[in-house]
């Protein structure tokens, strides 16, 4: 495995772990609620499956979703609130990382050119982020400079259009950010056009285009979320959060052309009350897929055969309510859940044959949890 900054962190802060060989960090964000004071840091003993008692990282206002540089010591995180300045936009703030310890140290925090960011990505290059605004439905392009500190937005681009769901679906609204392996095309699920909008991206300029093959319609009242690669880059997945489905694609690079080809429950068939779907993730391996619902607060286990069809396997209780994120630990082994309503997240250990998921035992208290961040 190539040595980056981020290795080398995993590798310092391993020393904190006794009888480990390398601590995997995690950041955490969340919303300004019940006490919670901004990102918090937390790190998973890779033998063990077990949780450190979470740390204050950083002091910010609603800092829901992260996201990392890819080459430099640097996160960066959305302000997701609906006025920033006196004007009806919401933030995204850079921080710089201590390598040694993990402290993160504000660089700048620029606007962006809407309401309620709610997701953001890096491109591969580490020169250019995207954030996709909520309320009405903008994706914003920022510059990075070398320094990692953000420059203004460069461009802003709106989406048009509405769906059935007349409580959630009366206008756009940008829900994710994912760029495509070979880092040319970038996808905005927009969960009130029934949409995963594909743009072609520039990473010299960091320009979007807007490129309609790449730009399938969903089903009607769908609500798609967000959206992730299987490892192949040949196959794709939404997950949409008004029925609580899981959307399958084929995705052809070179044409430029995402094409659906399966659609599937994320809660058991027999389940009647009320659920949303929150967050989507694919295995490293790409056996595997998972998808979390809020009310069935489950994560529900897809096996990816050679066709990447999803076939559920598991319904798993995180152990808390409104499994908002989750992520998969580097290795494959570990899924850490964040409960936003009861403030705690848990580990789950991953059997590499089944993609099965089994508590650890181990949970940690965090305020209005959001977002969980691998480092």
């Amino acid at each position: 495995m190539k040595r980056t900054w981020r290795t080398g962190f995993g590798a310092l802060v391993a020393a904190g772990l006794a009888g480990t060989a390398a601590a995997q960090p995690i950041y955490i964000g969340t919303y300004s609620q019940r006490g919670s004071e901004g990102i918090y840091a937390t790190r998973l003993d890779p033998a063990t499956g077990r949780l450190d008692a979470p740390r204050p990282a950083a002091k910010a206002t609603n800092p829901s979703f992260l996201a990392l540089h890819p080459k430099l010591p640097v996160l960066y995180a959305v302000n997701e609130s609906g006025r920033f300045e006196g004007k009806p936009v919401g933030a995204v703030i850079a921080f710089s990382v201590d390598p040694a310890t993990g402290a993160l140290t504000e660089l700048n925090t620029e606007p962006t050119g809407g309401p309620v960011p709610c997701h953001l990505a890096v491109d591969a290059t580490g020169a250019h982020l995207v954030i996709a605004n909520y309320v009405d439905g903008t994706v914003a392009s920022f510059p990075i400079a070398p320094d990692g500190r953000l420059k203004p937005v460069a461009q802003l681009l709106r989406h048009e259009g509405s769906g059935p769901n007349a409580q959630r679906q009366k206008g756009p609204h940008a829900h994710g950010v994912t760029f495509a392996p070979g880092n040319d095309f970038v996808f905005i699920p927009d969960l009130g056009i029934d949409r995963i909008v594909g743009y072609r991206f520039d990473a010299k300029t960091g320009r979007l285009a807007r490129h309609e093959p790449a730009s399938p319609a969903l089903h009607p009242g769908a609500g798609p979320r967000h959206f992730a690669f299987r490892p192949d880059g040949k196959t794709a997945y939404a997950v949409n959060e008004l029925d609580a489905t899981v959307t399958a694609f084929r995705w052809d690079a070179a044409a430029g052309e995402l094409k659906p080809f399966a659609t599937v429950a994320g809660v058991p068939r027999d389940f009647t009350g009320k659920n949303t779907a929150a967050e989507i993730v694919v295995h490293p391996t790409g056996r595997f897929l998972y998808s979390s619902n809020r009310g069935h607060d489950s994560i529900a286990v897809f096996s990816l055969g050679d066709d990447g069809t999803p076939v559920a396997v598991q319904h798993q209780p995180t152990g808390g309510q409104a499994p908002r994120n989750f992520a998969v630990d580097p290795t494959g082994r570990f899924l850490v859940a964040a409960n936003q309503n009861t403030d705690n997240l848990l580990a789950f250990r991953i059997d590499p044959a089944t993609g099965r998921l089994t508590p650890t035992g181990s949970e940690i208290a965090v305020p209005a949890p959001v977002c969980v961040l691998f480092r």
